[in-house]
């Protein structure tokens, strides 16, 4: 491996990029999880290396971890999520029920949309370009409304709806179609994108109502084609997950994914290196931050059935490690409460996760065959993708128990195939530079 190869996204950019002469201020919006907050973490790394002055505006919580990172931040309402804990049976039935988009923007954004609006057009005072994540329904308001270029993200291929491009988790990805099941599938996306179509036109009323008031023209529904900037989209994945469609919109520039990497990383605990070092490669558990807050059953059924399997494991829990003893974790078990995937993931022998974009991408950066566990929004289809790839197996939340964990793990790794197919992926993906590639792009609608 080159000494080039070896950089990562940050360090490459400041080295093979010369810093702009003319400093432009970058707003940067983005709400949801950790997961949606460190892509533009690391495109606001990329953009101030070369000379701008980026700051992200998003929820209070995420305060700390922005400006430890020397990014100027604003707030933006909502500044908290929901009780999950307290609500998941709530949670469960609208995910079982296929409407958790609808509980997203209908019952966490559309009623705070005024309060976004407000505080993003103060956090945008004086800058030369916007930045938005596909649930800042307020971002193209206010970019229009001062009169400033905008450019959307995309942060998963589901988001996009193409006809051309099958969503994969209504096929299993690794079976081939005949001409007559192609179209039977395009049709029932089809049916799928019409009725979705038709309940979002009364979720984002409230939007509506909002572009009326501060004199804005009617414009396209911001869940749909109003959800792309017409200046630049920037799809914030790699190309080995998902190709260019001829309906996805113009210009949309297929990035990669860009990989957050945090200046003065604490890295892995003392404790976990211990453990690392202690024996073989493990089977790292994780859940994401968000869906980690209510894991239902994850943890409980991995527990029992790595005492049937025998391997170790690192089980990723959030601040539930804390209250987990040792004693009733299976021999060669750990649980600890947070790990970098970027440095956990290639010391392990496979992920187990929930299909989350970023997760997702971690664990086909790092080499190593995965297990799926998908519940809503993009997952499912991100999971189909990559065991279309053929570096992963897929296991639906419903299904999951000790038993099918077992049989599936046992699956994935006494197969070699899968272990090879994910060593290739990884080595494509790390010739990639997805900050670099946004960065540049964003660059070029400035000049």
């Amino acid at each position: 491996m080159t000494y080039n190869t070896q950089l990562n996204s940050q360090e490459k950019l400041t080295l093979t990029q010369p810093k702009t002469t003319h400093s432009k201020r970058i707003v940067l919006t983005t709400f949801g999880s950790l997961g949606d907050l460190y892509p533009y973490l690391a495109i606001a790394q990329g953009l101030k290396s070369r000379g701008h002055h980026p700051l992200i505006a998003t929820s209070e919580r995420y305060r700390q971890q922005v400006e430890a990172q020397g990014i100027e931040f604003y707030p933006v309402r909502p500044d908290s999520l929901p009780d999950f804990a307290g609500d998941w049976e709530f949670l469960s039935m609208m995910m079982f029920q296929k409407r958790a988009i609808e509980y997203v923007v209908c019952y966490m954004l559309m009623p705070h949309l005024r309060a976004s609006y407000a505080d993003l057009m103060t956090a945008s005072s004086g800058a030369d370009l916007l930045i938005t994540h596909p649930l800042t329904f307020a971002g193209s308001l206010v970019a229009e409304k001062i009169g400033i270029p905008w450019v959307s993200c995309i942060l998963s291929p589901y988001s996009f709806l193409s006809a051309y491009d099958l969503q994969s988790h209504l096929w299993s990805g690794n079976i081939p179609l005949s001409s007559y099941e192609k179209t039977q599938i395009t049709g029932m996306q089809d049916s799928i994108a019409r009725h979705f179509q038709w309940q979002a036109r009364f979720w984002v009323a409230p939007w509506r109502q909002l572009r009326e008031e501060i004199g804005l023209a009617p414009g396209c529904n911001p869940l749909l084609a109003g959800l792309h900037s017409p200046y630049l989209v920037l799809a914030l994945f790699s190309e080995v997950l998902a190709a260019p469609q001829p309906d996805w919109p113009s210009p949309t520039m297929v990035t990669g994914f860009p990989f957050y990497r945090p200046q003065n990383s604490e890295g892995l605990s003392v404790e976990l290196m211990q453990f690392l070092d202690s024996g073989e490669p493990p089977i790292a558990f994780t859940l994401g931050s968000s869906a980690v807050i209510a894991p239902g059953n994850f943890y409980i059924e991995a527990a029992t059935a790595l005492r049937e399997l025998g391997y170790r494991a690192v089980l990723l829990m959030g601040k539930e490690a804390q209250q987990v003893s040792s004693e009733l974790l299976p021999e060669g078990t750990i649980a600890v409460e947070y790990a970098p995937h970027s440095e956990l993931f290639p010391r392990s022998m496979a992920i187990v996760h929930h299909g989350g974009v970023g997760t997702t991408g971690e664990a086909m950066l790092s080499g190593r065959p995965m297990l799926v566990v998908p519940d809503d929004f993009d997952r499912p289809d991100n999971a189909a993708r990559v065991v279309r790839l053929g570096v992963a197996r897929q296991v639906s939340r419903d299904r999951y128990s000790a038993t099918v964990l077992a049989a599936e793990l046992k699956q994935l790794l006494l197969d070699p195939v899968y272990e090879e197919r994910a060593a290739s992926v990884g080595r494509l993906l790390r010739a990639e530079d997805g900050v670099g590639r946004a960065v540049e792009a964003i660059d070029n609608l400035l000049v």
